[in-house]
């Protein structure tokens, strides 16, 4: 079993900075591919960014490409950085994992594995 736990949320005004981090419960992570996904008022939850369990690989939705980085800080941490925030950007983000896997890392169905989530909130 794998525990996340989400920090880093919070208010912001738009052009701010945030930064999310999701630690893992597990010793070693390095074999997971991890996820971001948001769900804003009155909306689906949808996909963020994910990188690769092999960190060659990350890709991001288009609504956050260029502004938002996922990253490693270490085998048991992922990161979000996100600059250049919107008011459209505010939702309550959430960690997901899997098991190392090569494709369709913005599929939320394949995830097993989330967090508790922790809200961003941006103002205008």
């Amino acid at each position: 079993q794998v525990q996340l736990v989400e920090s880093g949320g919070g208010l912001v005004q738009a052009g701010g900075s945030l930064r999310l981090s999701c630690a893992a419960s597990r010793r070693t992570f390095s074999n997971y591919d991890m996820g971001w996904f948001r769900r804003g008022p009155e909306k689906e939850r949808e996909f963020v960014a994910a990188i690769a369990w092999s960190e060659d690989k990350t890709i991001y939705a288009d609504s956050v490409k260029g502004r938002f980085i996922i990253s490693r800080d270490n085998r048991n941490t992922v990161l979000l950085q996100m600059n250049s925030l919107k008011p459209e950007d505010t939702a309550a983000y959430y960690c997901a994992a899997r098991y190392e896997s090569a494709s369709y890392l913005y599929r939320e169905g394949t995830y097993p594995y989330w967090g508790q989530g922790t809200q961003v909130t941006v103002s205008s």
